[in-house]
């Protein structure tokens, strides 16, 4: 996809004001408890277990998966550690402004909220171009290391680690599939949204091209 990576201010408030976003899209879709993405089933799943916050969890999962980046010999950019600091903070920032026993139709706003939002957040984090998230880069070093498609490496991941955060106790249920289902198509509409832009400023003349970043999420 190609998109504007803009000034340097401007790339670092899409970061952060993304990473803030993600995060607080996951603590909507917590609320919800309807059924969480595979990464944060797994992540509610040991929450449960160890009595962890949510945000611990998350950072604490991330941090062990960089380290997994070493034998792969990917380099962390400063969206790569935001990423595991900042979406940490929002979640357990924002969920304590959540309700956690609200009824059906709230539950479910906030599901579909939460999607909506994810993909926003996730292009923002996208148009910064400034270093993968732990889990996707984790992705992309298995992929550049065995050789295999992103399809096989990136299904691999999140059926395991959603079968450990199940078996854990972490939430599946519908909203896993909406998110699986949902997330790409309105992922791909907003970074397309935001680069437009940069498309108008191409038509003009002189104008320099717009970079090419891959579509990673946090």
């Amino acid at each position: 996809m190609h998109i504007s990576t803009g000034s340097l201010p401007t790339r670092l408030t899409l970061l952060f004001v993304g990473l803030f976003l993600y995060g607080f899209s996951m603590a909507m879709m917590i609320a919800g408890g309807l059924g969480l993405n595979p990464w944060d089933v797994l992540h509610q799943g040991l929450a449960h277990r160890t009595g962890a916050s949510f945000g611990t969890i998350t950072a604490c999962v991330g941090a062990v998966v960089l380290l997994l980046w070493i034998p792969l010999r990917q380099r962390p950019g400063v969206g790569t550690v935001a990423n595991i600091a900042v979406i940490a903070v929002s979640v357990d920032l924002t969920s304590a402004w959540l309700p956690d026993d609200a009824a059906l139709p709230v539950r479910s706003a906030l599901l579909v909220g939460g999607v909506a939002i994810n993909a926003v957040a996730t292009a923002m984090y996208i148009s910064a171009g400034m270093g993968p998230g732990p889990r996707d880069g984790l992705m992309t070093g298995i992929v550049g290391r065995t050789g295999w498609s992103v399809r096989v490496i990136r299904t691999g991941i999140e059926v395991s680690v959603l079968a450990v955060g199940w078996v854990l106790g972490g939430t599946v249920g519908v909203g896993t599939v909406l998110y699986a289902l949902a997330i790409g198509p309105l992922v791909q509409l907003s970074v397309w949204l935001m680069g437009r832009p940069a498309r108008r400023a191409q038509s003009v003349p002189g104008s320099m091209p717009a970079a090419s970043t891959p579509t990673d999420t946090p």
